[in-house]
């Protein structure tokens, strides 16, 4: 087997999280140990999140964190596919940059890809799994959409909407991503790869509010792309219905 079949490429988005971005790093450090890379998506040169990240750099030596300028178009999306397109390894995993993602739980999530799983999704409503804190309106949202959709489609896990997910990147490459905001690019490649039969799985997790930095997330501006993306699994449903695993 080739080198790139042992390792995870973690994408970062960022936006001026120059605040909470080496407590990140140094988490991803301490709790993945599975090889990896960490590729931190910025989209523009004034990003506060650079200078911090190069000092780190600079400080720890540390050669598997790459800065990545996202020249695909502003945004946590286009940030996302120039990651999804630059990585080379067995898989890759959004993280958020915010402290906000269970890394404890990222080597179990790259055993599942090794057993042959497209997507191994981190959940907070499976059994085991947790929240802990953020906008109760939006986490209600994401609950009632993650749990009826599992219901009525089978989709196999019970948290559709959570970007900390681990993708098989040759299951990624052979998807047309259509998605143009928001982190809806994660659903999209969910009930696509449902959709056409591949394999998915779901571990619990445990997502908590940010400590620091502001929060770019747009609830109502990207709520209509994730319902596109719902009503296409509910749509396709009879094509495929597969058993959690």
């Amino acid at each position: 087997m080739k080198e790139e079949d042992y390792k995870i490429d973690i994408i970062i988005p960022v936006f001026n999280e120059k605040d909470v971005i080496v407590s990140t790093l140094e988490e991803v450090e301490s709790k993945v140990k599975t090889t990896h890379e960490i590729f931190i998506v910025y989209d523009f040169d004034e990003d506060n999140t650079l200078p911090v990240v190069k000092k780190y750099i600079e400080d720890t030596k540390k050669l598997n964190i790459k800065l990545l300028r996202n020249n695909y178009g502003r945004g946590v999306v286009n940030a996302l596919k120039k990651g999804f397109d630059t990585t080379e390894s067995l898989a890759a995993l959004v993280v958020m940059g915010d402290l906000s993602d269970d890394l404890s739980v990222v080597d179990k999530m790259f055993e599942k890809i090794q057993e042959g799983y497209d997507i191994v999704c981190g959940s907070r409503y499976m059994k085991g799994g947790r929240q802990i804190g953020g906008p109760l309106f939006k986490g209600f949202l994401s609950r009632m959409a993650g749990l009826s959709l599992h219901w009525i489609t089978g989709i196999p896990t019970h948290d559709i909407s959570n970007s900390f997910k681990m993708y098989r990147t040759s299951n990624l490459k052979s998807l047309v991503i259509e998605s143009t905001g928001g982190f809806e690019i994660a659903l999209e490649v969910l009930v696509k790869t449902f959709v056409k039969g591949g394999m998915i799985t779901e571990i619990p997790s445990t997502w908590k509010d940010r400590v620091a930095g502001k929060s770019n997330f747009k609830l109502f501006k990207w709520l209509p792309k994730y319902l596109k993306w719902y009503f296409y699994a509910m749509t396709k449903k009879t094509c495929f219905k597969q058993t959690i695993h």
